[in-house]
C-alpha cells in the first residue's frame, strides 16, 4: 500500500466520523451496482468529500473481489493465455520477496517498491506485458508503451509461452532491479 493511501486510511476516522471498516458495512448494506451511485450515496447522505467517497468505494469493492476472482475475470474467453500469465508470475514472484502481485480488474501490477511490471490480456491471443526501464532504447520486441502511456515506458507482445524467455526476463529482472 501506497504511503498516501494509508495517510488516507488512517485519517478517515478522524475526517468522516467513521473507520473504513465501518464505511464498508455501510456500503455492503446498500450494495449498489455502480461505483458512481455509491460515491454519490456517502457524499450526499453521510457528507464525505469526493476523494474520501472515492476511496471507500474502490477499497470496497477490491475487498469483495479475491485476486483468483480478478485474474479470473480478466481471462475469461482468453483462458489460452493463462498459461502465458502464470509463467510470468512465476519468475516475477523469484526475483525476490519484495515482489507482490495485485490483481485489478483489467490487469495486473507486478510492484516492489512501485509498479515494475504490468500484464494486461490485450485480446484473446495476445498478453501486453509492461515495463518501467528508464533509459532503455526501444526494440523490434521491446516496443514503446503503446496503450499503456505513462503507466509503463515500455511494451512487449506476447502469444506464446516461449516468448517468455531469457531476453524477456532480463528486461523483467532490468525493471525490478530499477524499482527500488
Amino acid at each position: 500500500m501506497d504511503q498516501a493511501l494509508k495517510t488516507m486510511i488512517d485519517n478517515m476516522p478522524e475526517k468522516t466520523g467513521k473507520a473504513l471498516d465501518e464505511w464498508k458495512k455501510i456500503l455492503k448494506e446498500k450494495a449498489f451496482e455502480k461505483h458512481g451511485e455509491a460515491v454519490k450515496y456517502l457524499k450526499t447522505e453521510h457528507g464525505i468529500t469526493h476523494g474520501f467517497a472515492n476511496t471507500i468505494v474502490l477499497l470496497s469493492k477490491e475487498q469483495n473481489q479475491s485476486s483468483e476472482d480478478l485474474v479470473g475475470m480478466q481471462y475469461k474467453g482468453k483462458e489460452s493465455l493463462l498459461p502465458i500469465y502464470e509463467a510470468l508470475v512465476r519468475y516475477l514472484k523469484s526475483l525476490g520477496s519484495d515482489v507482490t502481485i495485485t490483481p485489478k480488474k483489467g490487469s495486473v501490477s507486478i510492484i516492489r517498491k512501485r509498479q515494475f511490471v504490468l500484464i494486461k490480456p490485450a485480446t484473446k491471443s495476445r498478453i501486453d506485458l509492461g515495463f518501467k526501464l528508464k533509459d532503455k532504447p526501444t526494440t523490434d520486441r521491446l516496443g514503446d508503451s503503446g496503450p499503456f502511456g505513462t503507466m509503463c515506458t515500455h511494451r512487449v507482445m506476447i502469444e506464446e509461452v516461449s516468448e517468455v524467455d531469457n531476453e524477456l526476463k532480463i528486461w523483467m529482472q532490468e525493471a525490478y532491479d530499477q524499482s527500488v
